[in-house]
């Protein structure tokens, strides 16, 4: 079968080579999951990115696919923008392992950093402008600064004009790399940066949107899947005679601990999966939720030291107002409206999955692992499922169809019931934060201490680990291996991937200060545990958990030097970019200096609370002011107002930073209010949606003012995440604001509010 470069090449295109490698800085290449990679689709090829159409539409191909954030409009408008072409223009495909580039993982919030500054597909579309620049000013005898490019035609001042279709013919280019080819600048912009509406908004609000739970292709079958009744169970034996009678059923599948059944019709799947006996070793007992966060404190752990200035103990010693708190944050689920649903159809010598997953290229290379087959036998094309911002079901679901339709030779789909999604997904991990700190004689914190305990057990897949969901340990497969080490002195450069260094501290290791913050006697001590559940990436992982705690922390710092929570910030902040969100939001909020006044102990309260953050240290900044109104007789708490401040560099598309923005306050409203995995000795018990909580869809929202902070000559930072993390801790400090009562563990449900009351109550009385 010929490669879609040789079809090219029959085709008459535009070819550009150039290298993504010397493009991407060193970040970028360290990420690794995130970055692009070589694959049988040369990244050094322009044609891998990008083509010119004897029609004149130009096709784009992608790596980072759109799951709800919207990246499928913006990129559009990336290559529209660099090529002077309107949107309508061009024809984006995403995320297919025999057509785009392996650009890793879509997550991470690094799909901007990626594709939109001066590497990968924004390189390529500036590199072919320039290449169709100069071929103009050849056929034209014009000098290129004396040319100017719209809807695909090229003018020269004489007048004289040529299409790019007219350019390209049936000519082929193969030239190097302008390693000076530049991007448009952002004043120069007439595409980016405009409020372009969502390009699949009217289908997906029309239900025609082609979801991956409506794919169907000729000879399907339908599968289901058979999860033991517990973490740890291990199969003894299946009775397929219980399942004899269904009619439709195809095939019982049971490959080491790995059941499915197989069935003409989803119904008939779906009762044989009911009705199949299989009989169980039961796993370890599990540990007790209500003890969990103690238990977690207890365990081996893998240490890594993010700073450390060595000089703690003494300055926390000589202090006279020291100060301590301990945060909790719960397990929390993706809680993806629609299960997860993959399409597979494999034969004897190769496979095509259609799924949801966030990882084609990743998730081609365990498919061709598990199965057997050569890794370019395997095709991944994605096709969106449910919203997820992290590793809901949709790897797993992939990997379970994959050896279900091996074992029928035919093809099959296979959704996840409810329960297989909840009860297996990897979830956002549990974590608890200790603090203590101490304030100088002039009410600025002296020191501070920092120390986290956050449970893990297997992450992505990956490219070689299958074992890292469920799936893959049922089948045989190891998940990452836990290795339990001392923390080492940091050194060299401050990592701050997980916020776990505060934004008030000063980075400083080696004597080279790194951080955006004033605090010199510092020192952040991770402890990564083991897990008893799988955990991996749930919207703003070890992010939201950490700036939970550590802006909390600063608030009740703020409260014990009897100081305004805004200014109190500033004055420990050297960062120019989080200070100026900062400043933003408190002008959005209309924010004054905060007076202490007596408490109401009836009625209903209302209180603000701030918090901010460096997501990740340098990938885009927030600030959020909440206000909010607690219910002293129900303990229910209201959010009335956001007012939220958003730096992630230039903004390519503003309706869409606003949707993600806005999306991230109200799912971080769920979080922050009702959403906790619950679980017994076996497993996970919040296996619905009565069991699980999350916030109703006719839940009020509060109103939201938001404001884009956007400082010059910076580049495109990540945005899906900036809004969600700060939304926990603006809550609960404002819930202390509004009642003088401070929450640390997550969530603020009525009944935790309530319990928080009446022991606040029993301390004023004594």
């Amino acid at each position: 079968m010929p490669s879609r470069r040789d079809f090219l090449k029959s085709t008459g295109v535009l070819i550009v080579s150039f290298s993504v490698n010397a493009l991407a800085p060193r970040s970028l290449n360290a990420q690794g999951p995130f970055a692009t990679h070589p694959s049988h689709i040369d990244p050094k090829q322009l044609d891998s990115w990008l083509v010119v159409g004897s029609d004149g539409t130009i096709t784009a191909y992608t790596g980072k696919c759109d799951f709800g954030q919207g990246i499928f409009t913006a990129q559009t408008q990336l290559v529209a923008e660099e090529l002077d072409v309107p949107v309508s223009r061009v024809k984006l495909i995403q995320c297919d392992t025999d057509r785009t580039p392996d650009q890793g993982t879509t997550s991470g919030s690094q799909s901007t950093p990626t594709n939109f500054n001066d590497e990968s597909l924004a390189q390529a579309a500036a590199t072919a402008r320039e290449a169709l620049m100069t071929l103009a000013s050849t056929k034209l005898n014009e000098p290129i600064e004396r040319l100017t490019a719209s809807n695909g035609i090229i003018v020269g001042r004489s007048g004289r004009q040529v299409t790019y279709v007219e350019l390209v013919a049936d000519r082929h280019f193969d030239i190097p790399l302008n390693a000076n080819a530049k991007r448009k600048p952002s004043a120069q912009w007439n595409v980016l940066g405009k409020a372009v509406p969502s390009l699949d908004r009217t289908t997906l609000m029309t239900g025609r949107f082609e979801f991956v739970q409506s794919v169907r292709v000729p000879g399907m079958l339908h599968g289901r899947v058979v999860r033991p009744p517990g973490m740890g169970a291990t199969l003894i034996r299946v009775d397929e005679s219980s399942v004899g009678g269904i009619p439709g059923l195809v095939k019982v599948v049971v490959r080491k601990n790995f059941v499915g059944v197989v069935a003409v019709m989803q119904h008939q799947a779906v009762i044989a999966a009911r009705q199949l006996k299989a009989e169980w070793n039961p796993g370890p007992a599990l540990p007790p939720q209500s003890s969990f966060f103690d238990y977690l404190q207890k365990q081996p752990s893998h240490d890594a030291l993010s700073v450390d200035s060595g000089d703690l103990s003494a300055r926390l010693s000589a202090s006279g107002t020291l100060l301590r708190a301990r945060y909790a944050y719960p397990y929390q689920m993706h809680g993806s409206v629609g299960t997860s649903c993959a399409v597979a159809d494999v034969k004897p010598d190769r496979a095509t999955l259609w799924s949801a997953t966030q990882s084609v290229y990743p998730t081609r290379s365990v498919v061709a692992k598990i199965l057997g087959l050569p890794i370019d036998n395997v095709r991944v094309i994605f096709v969106r499922g449910s919203g997820c911002y992290g590793l809901n079901g949709a790897d797993a679901v992939s990997f379970d169809a994959a050896v279900l339709s091996q074992a029928v030779g035919r093809p099959v789909r296979l959704q996840f019931s409810r329960e297989d999604e909840m009860k297996w997904e990897n979830l956002g991990a549990a974590c608890v934060v200790e603090h203590q700190a101490a304030l100088g004689s002039d009410g600025t914190i002296a020191a501070w201490d920092r120390e986290q305990w956050i449970a893990s057990l297997g992450n992505r897949p990956g490219y070689d680990r299958p074992g890292n969901v469920i799936s893959g340990v049922l089948l045989g497969y190891e998940p990452e291996p836990f290795d339990r080490q001392q923390a080492s002195a940091p050194k060299g450069k401050l990592r701050n991937n997980s916020n776990a260094v505060p934004a008030y501290f000063a980075g400083c290791i080696d004597g080279k200060c790194q951080g955006g913050g004033t605090i010199r006697s510092e020192r952040a001590l991770t402890h990564t545990v083991p897990s008893p559940f799988f955990t991996g990436p749930l919207r703003s992982p070890a992010r939201i958990q950490n700036t939970f705690a550590n802006e909390c922390f600063m608030d009740e710092l703020c409260a014990q030097a009897n100081d305004d929570p805004l200014a109190f910030r500033l004055k420990h902040l050297q960062d120019p970019r989080l200070i100026a969100v900062l400043k933003a939001a408190a002008q959005a909020a209309n924010w004054q200096t905060m007076q202490k006044a007596s408490k109401s102990r009836t009625g209903t309260v209302s209180g603000r609370g701030i918090a901010c953050v460096n997501y990740e240290g340098d990938n885009g900044y927030s600030a959020l002011i909440a206000e909010v109104e607690v219910d002293l007789a129900t303990g229910v708490v209201r959010p009335k107002h956001f007012a939220v401040a958003i730096d992630c560099g230039p903004v390519s598309n503003p309706d869409g930073l606003r949707n993600q923005t806005e999306g991230g306050l109200l799912q971080g409203m769920s979080r922050s209010l009702v959403e906790e995995v619950t679980w017994d000795n076996q497993g996970i018990t919040s296996v619905d949606w009565s069991t699980y909580k999350t916030l109703y869809l006719d839940y009020p929202m509060p109103s939201i003012e938001t404001v884009f902070v956007t400082p010059e000559g910076v580049p495109a930072l990540g945005a899906g995440e900036l809004s969600i993390t700060v939304t926990p801790a603006a809550i609960g400090n404002a819930i202390f604001d509004a009642t003088g009562v401070r929450l640390r563990t997550l969530p603020f449900t009525p009944e935790r509010v309530i319990a928080a009351l009446r022991e606040s109550r029993k301390g004023s009385i004594s």
